[in-house]
């Protein structure tokens, strides 16, 4: 017993003081082990804030949309005005901050080519920019929400090709009346993590655009701390996911931020070759995007009119 003990002292310490003690560990509470998955987003809190959010949002759509009707009846640019009123509006009631870097462009007639990666987009860019959305025809069909998009007078394109051209000369005449669009040349929603392939043929009517402004659009708060690779499930809306489910979720989170970077405008004549502009407008996004998701400080960039081989 003697030849055990390898201190002297450790003689007068009671044998119970000698045994091993397994360090203090804390049992995270939901996955991630934020801490503001422990303070402030405790389940039945987060169910309170998500049923008030989501209330509150849709109150404030069945009070905009009349209005909004009215508007469009009307001449001048109200109905452009609230639109965007009411986007960021319904931002603040479901807690998304919005971030802007860069200057919008002025010039009516803009065509903001911008990355997508979740039904949020609409909010953010809506609430953002004096611009109307081109969006799939599905979505106009779509409950409440196809209301919604009629009433912010989005441009539906289908993906027959019977009707191409008549939805290319729709977004023409819109241009040439002097409002601005929103695309996504993507074609579909991402997974939040990186930037698709553009598709040249979005960029059919950008001869009739006065000038095109590229956008890197991010979530990059959540919680009030820097989101990482492991959230982009709770912003990124892709696939087959349903609406409902997904808007609850986040709902459900508090500190929420979304970056928009708005890339410096140019001319559709600098680029005149079509695939050259998709190719050099996606490099740009891609860019912007990336910074974005890896926290680091965001600058406008220009638009490279040649690309390396």
């Amino acid at each position: 017993m003697d030849a055990a003990i390898r201190d002297p002292a450790e003689a007068l310490v009671p044998p119970s003081r000698l045994r091993r003690r397994k360090p203090l560990r804390f049992r995270r509470i939901v996955p991630g082990g934020r801490l503001f998955d422990v303070m402030g987003d405790r389940p039945l809190g987060g169910r309170f804030r998500a049923i008030r959010r989501m209330i509150m949002a849709t109150l404030w759509t069945l009070l905009a949309m009349p209005v909004q009707a009215l508007l469009i009846a009307l001449p001048g640019r109200g109905k452009v005005v609230f639109a965007r009123v009411y986007w960021r509006v319904f931002c603040f009631l479901i807690g998304m901050r919005i971030r802007v870097v860069g200057e919008r462009s002025e010039a009516p007639r803009t065509l903001f080519l911008a990355n997508h990666s979740s039904w949020l987009d609409i909010l953010v860019l809506g609430a953002t920019l004096d611009a109307a959305f081109v969006s799939k025809a599905e979505v106009g069909r779509w409950p409440l929400i196809g209301l919604v998009a009629r009433l912010g007078r989005t441009v539906f394109v289908s993906r027959s090709r019977g009707r191409t051209g008549d939805e290319a000369k729709e977004m023409r005449d819109r241009l040439g009346k002097g409002d601005s669009l929103i695309l996504f040349p993507e074609g579909t929603s991402s997974d939040g993590t990186r930037v698709l392939p553009f598709r040249s043929s979005f960029l059919a009517v950008a001869d009739a655009a006065a000038a095109i402004q590229p956008v890197s659009v991010a979530y990059d708060r959540l919680g009030g701390l820097p989101a990482c690779r492991r959230d982009r499930p709770l912003f990124a809306w892709y696939g087959d996911m349903s609406i409902g489910p997904h808007a609850w979720r986040l709902c459900r989170h508090a500190g929420l931020r979304a970056t928009i970077l708005l890339h410096e405008p140019l001319e559709p004549g600098a680029i005149p070759n079509r695939k050259a502009l998709s190719a050099a407008a996606e490099a740009t996004v891609a860019e912007g995007a990336a910074t974005l998701r890896q926290n680091r400080e965001p600058h406008p960039l220009p638009v490279r009119t040649a690309l390396p081989a």
